[in-house]
């Protein structure tokens, strides 16, 4: 490759790499107006013992019509002022809210939002918050005055319970019971009570089970963000990919505006890439709708003081769909829910799922053929972690026992490739005698590269076989909370980017993992034989590949391109091992052909 052909790929490479962060420098997001609801401090502050769910009984009369799911309004502001009610326990602090009468944040006590420090220095003590910022409380009811009136309720504690509390004027009373339970678990009882002497219509309802927010306000990845239900069958999951309707993900289409269903509802999950916030119906929901919302913004006090801050937050609200129905007098509508608000750790997850008969853990997106793969790699970082070792060394200790796996069949390929690139003078004489005869070419090279055994597909099997466990790394490294905040060498969160500084001006981030792992699959490449009858300059621009893959991988999480980089240095190794073994065929089968140069020596021998 010549000198202007270098440079040109260097190029690309460079402007690659300051695209992102050069747009957002010169066209950066318009942040909204902020908000201005008032938010109250709470009121109440308790720390109750945890007791037992009620027990309850259900008897509904329902309609047929379920109500349609248009983008929710904003939420009823009584005029009175906001009471919030606190209930901790030893795993979260949850926060009620007069207003709707629901569950208006989680916040869990053994995460931070953002791992290591400001860049300020100060450290951070923020909690991880679950609903944060949402218009609507969990548990609420969206735009439905006939059964919540003016959206007041009263709050108070009873016996561990938290009780929220509705009176109408046409005799219908609304009763919520929460109840904290272990495992981040919450108990829910719903009562619609008619205690009128007269029948009352309810309209169709639309609950309200969560919203997915950021992780923290610097949370740029969104591709985790979003909403799953599951039906007892099937998880169908639904984020800003689904709404943005894009095709092949990136030729623009009519975005969608609401997510429905059309199927009865186990459970629903509002997610980010670590936390979800789950609610499980006793007696599945008839359907389940969802809207993307947009969150309040930052003050400009806050973006002043971290410029990482996202301008415009988004978010993903869902609510169950319920038809009509008419209460009897003196009759009580109830429905039971059991909430999880917590990490997403699969052990924990499918322990619940177990208990509850509904497969929980699908939260993790560990289905299909790779999600296998991806079980099987986080029980054994897990197993490998109990016995002492960091996160860090048992992915490099991961790495070097599927190295070791597909040890003979690797070094049986190299070796075949080494055979295959000593054959090519027969290789080539045989293409030039059989050039007229496409059919009968192609019949005499699987002769000889049979009588020879070689392959020419002996380089690429070993690489099929690997795609599975490197898709199964690349979803459980993505999604596994156990690496979150996990400490190797520089890196302060191996599911994060492991930068190191931030170029002043640009805010591009320096991570050495990726650049690293870029300069290996460099050296690889390099070092790996040419495939038979490739074009010399198609071989120069394979050379050169691996830095696209660098640019791919350059914000990735740090245990992905850790796993990568060990792969790759496995792989030199291997690579340098089998260098000096003899490659050259001990002897030409009868389907060999010599080459044109040999052909021209044995004529000269015999003209002298």
């Amino acid at each position: 490759m010549d000198r202007k052909s270098i440079l040109i790929l260097v190029t690309c490479f460079v402007l690659l790499m300051v695209w992102y962060p050069l747009m957002n420098r010169f066209y950066p997001p318009k942040s909204l107006p902020p908000l201005t609801n008032e938010v109250a401090e709470s009121t109440n502050r308790i720390s109750p013992e945890i007791g037992p769910a009620p027990g309850t009984n259900v008897s509904p009369a329902v309609s047929a019509i379920l109500p349609s799911a248009p983008m929710p309004p904003a939420p009823i502001q009584p005029k009175a002022r906001e009471q919030l009610l606190v209930l901790e326990n030893n795993e979260a602090r949850y926060v009620f809210t007069s207003y709707g009468g629901g569950l208006k944040q989680v916040d869990l006590k053994d995460y931070l939002q953002t791992i290591g420090n400001r860049q300020d220095g100060k450290a951070l003590t923020n909690l991880v918050s679950l609903n944060a910022g949402a218009p609507w409380p969990v548990m609420s009811l969206i735009d439905n005055e006939t059964v919540q009136g003016d959206g007041l309720f009263s709050l108070t504690l009873t016996n561990g319970a938290v009780r929220a509390e509705k009176q109408l004027t046409n005799g219908l009373r609304l009763v919520k019971e929460f109840v904290p339970s272990s495992n981040y678990l919450m108990n829910v009882t719903v009562r619609l009570e008619n205690l009128a002497d007269q029948p009352i219509k309810l309209p169709a309802e639309q609950w309200v089970s969560g919203t997915a927010t950021p992780i923290s306000p610097s949370d740029h990845d969104t591709t985790m963000l979003g909403v799953m239900d599951y039906d007892g069958q099937r998880a169908q999951e639904i984020g800003d990919a689904w709404f943005a309707n894009r095709t092949l993900g990136c030729i623009p289409g009519t975005p969608r505006t609401e997510y429905t269903s059309h199927r009865p509802v186990v459970w629903t999950a509002a997610q980010n890439q670590f936390f979800a916030l789950v609610v499980m119906p006793k007696q599945p929901a008839p359907e389940l709708a969802a809207w993307k919302i947009d969150l309040p913004p930052p003050t400009p006090a806050e973006l002043a003081s971290d410029s990482r801050i996202v301008p415009q937050p988004f978010g993903f609200q869902a609510a169950f769909l319920y038809p009509g129905a008419t209460l009897a007098p003196k009759q009580i509508l109830e429905r039971q829910y059991t909430i999880y608000a917590g990490p997403k750790e699969y052990n924990l997850l499918a322990r619940l799922g177990a208990r509850f008969g509904n497969q929980l853990d699908l939260i993790m997106n560990f289905g299909g053929f790779f999600g296998f793969f991806a079980k099987a790699l986080l029980l054994s970082m897990n197993g490998l972690h109990a016995l002492g070792l960091g996160y860090g060394l048992t992915i490099i200790l991961i790495t070097i026992i599927i190295k070791l796996l597909f040890w003979p069949l690797t070094n049986a390929s190299t070796r075949s490739m080494k055979r295959m690139a000593a054959l090519q003078p027969q290789i080539k004489a045989l293409q030039e005698k059989y050039k007229d005869d496409p059919k009968k070419m192609n019949l005499k090279m699987m002769e000889f590269m049979k009588q020879n055994k070689v392959s020419p597909l002996s380089g690429c099997f070993p690489m099929l076989l690997q795609i599975p466990v490197f898709f199964g790394f690349y979803k459980m490294l993505r999604s596994a909370i156990e690496l979150r905040g996990a400490r190797f060498l520089w890196a302060k969160d191996l599911s994060a980017p492991d930068t190191v500084w931030m170029i002043p001006g640009m805010h591009f981030p320096v991570n050495p993992l990726p650049l690293i792992m870029g300069v290996t699959m460099l050296w690889q490449a390099r070092m790996t034989p040419p495939s038979p009858g490739m074009d010399p300059v198609q071989q120069k621009v394979m050379k050169y590949m691996p830095l696209m893959f660098m640019v791919f991988l350059y914000n990735f999480s740090a245990g992905l391109t850790l796993y990568w980089t060990v792969q790759n240095l496995l792989t030199i190794a291997q690579m340098k091992l089998t260098r000096n073994v003899s490659a050259t065929p001990d002897t030409v089968h009868k389907g060999a052909v010599s080459s044109p140069a040999s052909i021209g020596s044995r004529k000269k021998r015999r003209k002298m």
